[in-house]
């Protein structure tokens, strides 16, 4: 999972696709047995990381770029 360190707003995020781009530009979001984000793209299925997320994703919540950081909800007790 990601987290915006702007709005603390949790894989709510918008993928950019470079002007130059060539395929359709369907994108599809799902989540595997681990909870792990899956996306799709054009048929090309990958688990996004950091760098990727830094580089080609957008706060769609804040429209803030390049402020993401891995968020693991079981490791982090903000509720204490």
């Amino acid at each position: 999972m990601f987290r915006c360190k702007n709005c603390n707003s949790v894989d709510s995020f918008g993928l950019m696709l470079s002007p130059d781009y060539r395929g359709k530009g369907e994108i599809f979001e799902k989540r595997n047995e681990h909870d792990e984000i899956i996306l799709n793209v054009d048929g090309y299925e990958f688990i996004p990381d950091l760098a990727f997320m830094n580089s080609h994703s957008v706060c769609k919540y804040c429209g803030e770029i390049k402020v993401w950081e891995y968020y693991f909800p079981r490791f982090h007790k903000e509720d204490e």
